[in-house]
């Protein structure tokens, strides 16, 4: 199922589409004038109120059929309605039959009219009645006789019919209900999913202001990162599919927990590779960008260097990452066709950051000369040299963010020392006061045994 049928409301099927006429009631006026002149031997009154009311009835009767209700058709129904109640002066049988249907008229129209139509209905029986006593006297006999009892009846009838079609149209109402929630459930599920594929900055104003969307694009500063898996190819070659699909996945979660804490706009991923970006559609500023994405650069090659830790107690060593960052003008937007777009961004500084991660060794972060100009005063760095970059004319300078901590004058947080046979990584950001007596006690240890191999070598 499409997702645009989702989002179509549900129908019914052409033969289970309910036509109806919204006024039964003038049937009732229809068999009560006729039966009120006959029981009156067609008098000149009965006659005059037989015309009266036949005349607008039919009218209504004829236009109104598969119509929607209106306000003024409402109203002229409650007129004539009130208009039989006042003439028959009020007969007891007769009036709260009619009063019933004027009453169930009132209740199924729009609230903002129901004071004026029963404002109608009262002015019209009074009006009407002091007509019917001018005419006829007030001495109208109607009770005890036949006629109440009809015109009751057939009041009845009506209003069982009411009854049954709006009971009809509660139930197809509730079935459209239940089917609506399944279809909006469903297309919240499917959104939910669909979103994990387009990154927040993008996806989130578009659903809360329903913003068109278009193949546009803007050229914009942006600061970039490149980053992969340095050694993720050859070590691919020996691993079996289940463990390179863990490895990864691994890496990719944590990059991406990073990539969101930071703001970044996680642009694609290319095999072991991400592709983010500071700078649009919410800038900070061109420099608070760049510092932002280099922040966000040295926290992933700190979460890299616990990856690689556990990867080695799994066997699979060598892994590490490598990063190009730079900070420049590219154009960023929607680009692709009406039927499928992706939001990218292209350019040369985009480029640029892609040869700088080729070029950074393993653990790295390179940066161009307009990034280190942005972070030069908050990030100590090292210049790289100058590097021939393909696609690129002129030597591109470069420099190498050192780690904040080792090179602050502050103890560093990190300690990680390989050598054949040695492996030692500490993450003091990570430890808890009850993690120290554990370690210290691992590391005595690791002496002791060390003393044993340095006394008896051969043992």
């Amino acid at each position: 199922m499409a997702i645009w049928d989702l989002l179509r409301p549900p129908t019914l099927a052409k033969d289970e589409e309910i036509y109806q006429f919204d006024y039964p009631e003038v049937f009732v006026l229809l068999f009560s004038v006729a039966l009120i002149a006959l029981y009156f031997n067609f008098s000149p009154s009965s006659m005059a109120l037989l015309v009266i009311i036949s005349l607008p009835t039919l009218m209504i009767l004829v236009y109104n059929y598969r119509r929607q209700t209106s306000f003024w058709t409402s109203n002229i129904v409650v007129f004539l309605l009130s208009v039989v109640i006042g003439s028959v002066q009020l007969c007891t049988v007769i009036s709260l039959s009619l009063a019933l249907l004027v009453g169930v008229r009132i209740i199924v129209s729009h609230p903002e009219n129901r004071i004026k139509l029963a404002t109608v209905s009262i002015v019209t029986i009074l009006i009407f009645y002091y007509v019917s006593v001018t005419l006829n006297g007030a001495g109208m006999d109607c009770e005890g006789s036949w006629l109440p009892p009809m015109i009751l009846l057939a009041s009845s009838l009506v209003m069982l019919f009411q009854f049954q079609y709006f009971y009809r149209k509660y139930i197809t109402f509730e079935s459209s209900v239940a089917q609506s929630t399944k279809r909006l459930t469903t297309m919240v599920s499917v959104i939910n999913k669909l979103t994990r594929f387009v990154p927040p900055q993008i996806w989130q104003p578009i659903v809360k202001t329903d913003s068109p969307v278009s193949v546009s694009n803007k050229r914009v500063k942006l600061s970039i990162m490149f980053s992969d898996i340095a050694g993720f190819t050859e070590l691919s070659d020996s691993l079996s599919a289940d463990n390179l699909a863990d490895i990864l996945n691994t890496y990719m979660y944590c990059m991406t927990t990073i990539a969101s804490k930071h703001g970044a706009v996680l642009d694609k991923f290319i095999g072991d590779g991400m592709v983010c970006f500071f700078g649009e559609p919410d800038s900070r500023g061109a420099r608070q960008d760049a510092l932002d994405c280099v922040a966000m650069a040295v926290d992933m090659r700190r979460e890299m260097r616990s990856l690689r830790q556990r990867w080695r107690l799994l066997g699979f060593d060598g892994l590490d990452i490598r990063i190009g960052v730079t900070t420049g003008y590219c154009h960023v937007g929607n680009f692709g066709s009406s039927s499928r777009l992706s939001y990218t961004l292209i350019g040369r500084e985009a480029n640029l950051a892609s040869r700088l991660e080729l070029s950074a060794n393993k653990g790295e972060i390179l940066i161009s000369q307009n990034t280190y100009d942005y972070i030069c005063h908050d990030y100590e760095c090292q210049f790289a040299g100058d590097y021939e970059l393909k696609g690129f004319d002129d030597k591109v300078s470069a420099w190498q963010v050192l780690d904040p901590d080792i090179n602050s004058g502050r103890l560093s947080k990190w300690i990680d020392q390989t050598l054949p046979g040695f492996n030692l990584h500490l993450n003091f950001k990570d430890m808890k006061d009850d993690d120290y007596k554990d370690i210290r006690r691992g590391l005595h240890l690791a002496l002791e045994r060390m003393q044993e191999e340095e006394k008896n070598p051969e043992s």
